[in-house]
């Protein structure tokens, strides 16, 4: 049950809009830890675009976020942040967004 209450914290922390083929195209803003360089945004990009269903990756060092647009039904939240942590930078969702 822990995960259901997560999942639905997080989804309400996603701005969506529904696509012509049903499916929902979101937008979460990333908060991402340990980035310290110019090249740490690119290795968060990279690991974010390849993930299936995203569409868009901007990754900034300042503030350290990245704003991901996804498509919901080939991917989810708890993937993005999965990419980010195997690439060395934990996310997590950015508050007040």
């Amino acid at each position: 049950m822990k995960n259901r209450s997560l999942f639905a914290a997080l989804a309400l922390a996603v701005l969506g809009f529904a696509s012509p083929a049903g499916a929902v195209q979101k937008t979460v803003v990333l908060s991402v830890s340990g980035m310290n360089c110019g090249t740490c945004p690119i290795t968060v990009r990279k690991s974010l675009e390849k993930v299936a269903g995203v569409e868009k990756v901007k990754a900034t060092l300042e503030p350290p976020e990245a704003v991901v647009t996804f498509d919901d039904a080939k991917t989810s939240i708890e993937t993005l942040l999965e990419a980010t942590k195997r690439a060395g930078f934990p996310s997590k969702i950015k508050p007040g967004i």
